[in-house]
C-alpha cells in the first residue's frame, strides 16, 4: 500500500507521539504544521486540527520542499 502523495488521516500516518512542529512556531497554536517523519516519507498536518487530514510526501519531496523555503 502507498500512503505518498495522499490526502489520509494524521492517525493513519503516525501516532501522537511522533509529530512536532518547528521551534520556530509559536506556542499559541497560530499557523502552524507539524511533521511525522517515517521510514517511507513525511508527514505533514495543521497543528490546530490534530485528528484531521494530513498530507503523506516522499522524503525527496519534503526535502526539496524545505530547500526551496531558503532559496
Amino acid at each position: 500500500m502507498t500512503r505518498l502523495g495522499t490526502t489520509i488521516r494524521s492517525t493513519g500516518i503516525a501516532s501522537e507521539g511522533t509529530w512536532f512542529k518547528s521551534s520556530y512556531s509559536s506556542q499559541d497554536g497560530g499557523n502552524c504544521v507539524e511533521i511525522a517523519a517515517q521510514a517511507d516519507g513525511v508527514g505533514v498536518r495543521d497543528t490546530k486540527s490534530t485528528d484531521g487530514p494530513a498530507v503523506f510526501v516522499s522524503g525527496a519531496a519534503f526535502t526539496s520542499f524545505i530547500q526551496s523555503l531558503s532559496a
